[in-house]
């Protein structure tokens, strides 16, 4: 096999994003086949690319065109949608979020280890140089044990945006707000450097917009070693901004935006707090702002970089830079801060499956459909 067959499930605007990289972008992908349930997008899109259109998911996993299949549908979807390519032995790339609830989760992780297949997840944002950086410094030890963590991400979007679909913002349609839609990028992040808080005491509210959903969330966050957290993410505020801060033993990372600063201490704060025989002794710091080197020329950067390393995963056996297993950290922290929220309790993770089933059940019995609906369907042009 020389490149890989991908069908893209999901032909709306972030689906055809990805058949347009999987065909102009990609060396080792090859576009053969779409699929959408509305039959006239799946066929204006399978047109432009001269490749079969499908309406049903499982005709296009049963057709033998494929050898992998790129899941781009509205988020609720993406599990029964997982599953089932799996059980029809198909590598599987997924877009994020990985699903709505954990046991969706547990599900799909489920019918990948009976496949055999490889597992990604479109976490775009661990291809950037500053991010890969950050990762390396904290796993070598470069800021020593982690103490405290904290996560601010604001993603801006107008009553505009939410009234463009029946189903966005709603308990039935999309499973839950700012939290399952335009969080989950950096929560991956700052669970990938910062790893899994033990306990969650969250709210969330919908302080500015009319939906049914959050468009705000905070958390108090503790962790296995004592170490605690916080984080905050909203639809409220402008200018957009995303800062992720470690703060170990041995110094911290600043992750704000794209940029990232690095300090590093001389002594570790635990030893210095002892040894120390000044009353008004500091430990001395280097600062330093992360320069990235320029890439080499053809280098592929964000969704065009994760397709293709997910392809030579499946070609060459080349390691998963955002295995889709890893999905499931974003949503045992997005779970239990909502779980908290409405049970007005700390959660302990992981989750309770059966209880968080039982929550979004109740959710989604009290969902209403919208009265103010004004279609559209533009891609965010910021993705390129």
């Amino acid at each position: 096999m020389s490149h890989v067959r991908f069908g893209v499930v999901g032909a709306g605007g972030m689906g055809a994003g990805h058949c347009r990289y999987i065909r102009e972008v990609v060396p080792e992908a090859e576009l053969t086949a779409v699929c959408d349930r509305n039959p006239e997008r799946a066929q204006e899109v399978a047109q432009k690319y001269e490749v079969p259109a499908f309406e049903d998911p499982a005709q296009l996993f049963q057709s033998g065109l494929v050898d992998a299949v790129l899941i781009a549908t509205p988020h609720p979807s993406h599990a029964e949608l997982a599953t089932e390519a799996f059980r029809n032995r198909l590598h599987v790339l997924v877009e994020k979020p990985l699903c709505v609830a954990v046991s969706e989760a547990d599900a799909v992780l489920s019918a990948w280890r009976a496949s055999g297949k490889q597992f990604g997840i479109v976490y775009q944002y661990r291809t950037r140089s500053h991010v890969k950086y950050a990762r390396h410094l904290i796993e070598s030890g470069a800021i020593g044990e982690v103490r405290r963590t904290q996560l601010i991400t604001a993603w801006y979007r107008t009553q505009a945006y939410y009234d463009s679909g029946g189903w966005r913002a709603t308990w039935t349609g999309e499973g839950g707000g700012v939290l399952i839609n335009q969080a989950p990028h950096n929560i991956d992040l700052f669970l990938l450097l910062g790893g899994m808080p033990q306990r969650v005491f969250g709210q969330t509210r919908t302080a500015l917009h009319d939906i049914e959903t959050e468009d705000e969330a905070f958390a108090l966050l503790e962790y296995p070693n004592g170490a605690h957290g916080y984080l905050y993410a909203t639809t409220n505020e402008e200018p957009n901004e995303n800062i992720i801060e470690i703060c170990g033993d041995r110094g911290k990372i600043l992750l704000c935006n794209d940029q990232l600063e690095i300090w590093t201490l001389k002594h570790s704060i635990k030893q210095f707090t002892y040894e120390s025989q000044g009353m008004w002794e500091g430990i001395p710091s280097e600062r330093v702002v992360y320069q990235p080197e320029p890439l080499p020329e053809g280098t592929l950067t964000e969704q065009p970089s994760i397709i293709q390393n997910f392809a030579r995963a499946i070609l060459y056996g080349e390691p998963l830079m955002a295995p889709g297993e890893q999905g499931l950290w974003a949503m045992e922290l997005i779970n239990a801060l909502i779980l908290s929220s409405k049970r007005g309790k700390a959660v302990e993770i992981p989750v309770d499956r059966a209880e968080y089933d039982q929550l979004l059940a109740e959710l989604r019995a009290q969902s209403r459909p919208k009265t103010r609906v004004r279609e559209q369907k533009v891609t965010d042009p910021k993705l390129g």
